[in-house]
């Protein structure tokens, strides 16, 4: 029997928060789990709406070196779930060798993975701007947020997610993710992988998700790719989220022997 350990990792604009239902789920099913906060983050989403000049300086590095401490301290090597940048995390993180499986939901792409689709800009445009200063907070509108997270969605359900989960966010996280700290070796074997994709997600496009997956084809490890229809960006939270959780659970089941 493998490790029915999980470590749950937030994205960016998000707190852990946004796990606590996927977190019950998997806990009904025997795993124990943990959604450990990125550096500043464990404090409510109200405490965090006004930004200290220290967040412009967190970066995807800093991130990484605090979820391999979680790791570490553990007695088993865990389950790593991430969604968005934390799916990139959790991508580095198995390419470190520090899961026994992965999934990674709507990731941001690796150094290297790239796509010029209009929404991936747009969608994106707020952290990347060049004429921002870099070291700078950006704050998420309702606006940008309902293009970016939760297109498709009914209003009174955008509104609700966006007062709950949407948090302030640091430019340095996306700009270091294209540098050599969010390199993955492609080619290196590689404990289970699962990457999943919204059908509607704008600001990872389900195509670049398959991009990202193609890249693995150099490996010989397992690594499969789920694409649901009708799913944007906002995927955990959005309406039946419990079908995604649930694949998830199969597949760690099936191609993990969790």
């Amino acid at each position: 029997m493998g490790t029915k350990t999980v470590v749950f990792i937030h994205g960016m604009y998000m707190t852990p928060l946004c796990w606590e239902q996927w977190a019950e789920r998997f806990q009904v099913r025997g795993y124990n789990t943990l959604a450990p906060a990125w550096p500043g983050r464990d404090r409510s989403v109200k405490e965090l709406q006004t930004p200290d000049a220290s967040l412009g300086k967190l970066n995807l590095a800093d991130i990484l070196e605090h979820m391999e401490k979680v790791i570490q301290a553990l007695d088993e090597k865990p389950i790593l779930i991430g969604h968005s940048m934390g799916g990139l995390a959790a991508q580095l993180l198995l390419n470190h060798g520090l899961g026994s499986a992965a999934i990674a939901i709507d990731s941001a792409p690796p150094a290297g993975v790239f796509t010029t689709e209009s929404s991936f800009l747009k969608s994106n445009w707020g952290h990347i701007t060049p004429f921002a200063d870099p070291n700078s907070p950006v704050v998420m509108t309702f606006e940008r947020f309902q293009y970016a997270f939760v297109n498709g969605m009914e209003l009174s359900e955008q509104r609700a997610a966006f007062e709950k989960y949407v948090v302030p966010e640091s430019r340095a996280i996306p700009r270091q993710s294209l540098t050599s700290v969010g390199k993955v070796d492609f080619k290196k074997e590689h404990a289970p992988l699962l990457l999943i994709a919204g059908g509607i997600d704008n600001i990872i496009p389900a195509a670049l998700n398959r991009t990202n997956y193609e890249k693995y084809k150099a490996s010989s490890s397992v690594t499969d790719f789920k694409e649901f229809p009708g799913r944007n960006h906002f995927l955990l939270g959005q309406k039946n989220w419990e079908e995604i959780a649930d694949h998830c659970m199969d597949w760690i089941a099936n191609k993990a022997g969790i």
